[in-house]
């Protein structure tokens, strides 16, 4: 059976500054298809359809579409049309979101707490990651994602200060009080601010040892394995936000979706 445009209940279509109006459809599909508003596996109305629905070129729904295809959220059957995914995949590291959302698609209730925030002195890994002077100083974050109340993975999260971030991003530099509220990790507040223009980001994947200090902030001890995650983040080819964050076993399962080109 196929699925109606108005089945869909498509939001309204908002193109922020800087995104490409396919990256906006597929924005608005995916949500439409991972909240529910359309069963899966059922087939998808043709390009035309959407595209009076959306306002858009049937070209631009196409490429909005092969988006979705690769992410594996639709399937396309030859000589029939495209179809919604039987079963969803989990959205990971290969979507640039905070560590919260990651662990949202799981269950259970997550909470980030802030354990430190401070103006630094910068360190050989913060100069080389931020591209900041070594006498520079820098916002430094410690927060404790937890799922039902259990400290699932300790984020140090960094940004340079005002100075540098009013040449590189004057936005969040005015912004600076709201990226600094509690309840939520430092990227998650700047992701609220600059929006889709962030990016492009590289996550470094190792294996560690929890450490004395921060495996104290998580209730670990100092020899336990951890993966630690690098974070480096890109807004205007220049470097924005670093983290390194600690996970523990308890986080659960990180998604990479890969492909064969």
């Amino acid at each position: 059976m196929t699925t109606t445009v108005s089945a869909l209940r498509l939001d309204p279509l908002t193109v922020p500054t800087g995104q490409p109006l396919r990256v906006a459809v597929y924005t608005s599909l995916a949500d439409a298809i991972r909240g529910g508003r359309v069963e899966l596996g059922s087939l998808l109305p043709n390009e035309a359809e959407l595209g009076v629905a959306l306002r858009v070129s049937r070209t631009v729904v196409r490429e909005a579409l092969m988006l979705l295809e690769e992410d594996g959220l639709i399937r396309t059957r030859r000589g029939i049309g495209r179809f919604v995914a039987e079963a969803l995949p989990q959205v990971g590291l290969e979507l640039l979101q905070p560590l919260e959302k990651v662990i949202a698609e799981g269950s259970g209730t997550v909470s980030v707490e802030r354990m430190l925030e401070e103006l630094q002195p910068t360190s050989d890994f913060i100069t080389r990651g931020l591209q900041v002077d070594p006498g520079a100083q820098v916002w430094v974050q410690e927060n404790v994602l937890k799922r039902d109340g259990e400290a699932v993975a300790q984020l140090l999260e960094i940004i340079p200060s005002a100075e540098v971030l009013a040449e590189r991003s004057p936005v969040l530099a005015a912004r600076l009080d709201e990226i600094r509220v509690d309840g939520r990790s430092l990227l998650a507040a700047v992701m609220d601010i600059v929006g889709p223009v962030l990016g492009p980001a590289v996550y470094d994947v190792t294996v560690g040892r929890a450490g004395a200090e921060r495996g104290k902030g998580i209730g670990l001890k100092a020899s336990t394995p951890v993966l630690v995650l690098t974070h480096n983040v890109l807004l205007d080819g220049k470097p924005i936000y670093l983290a390194k964050n600690l996970i523990t076993h308890g986080f659960g399962t990180l998604t990479i979706a890969q492909s064969a080109t």
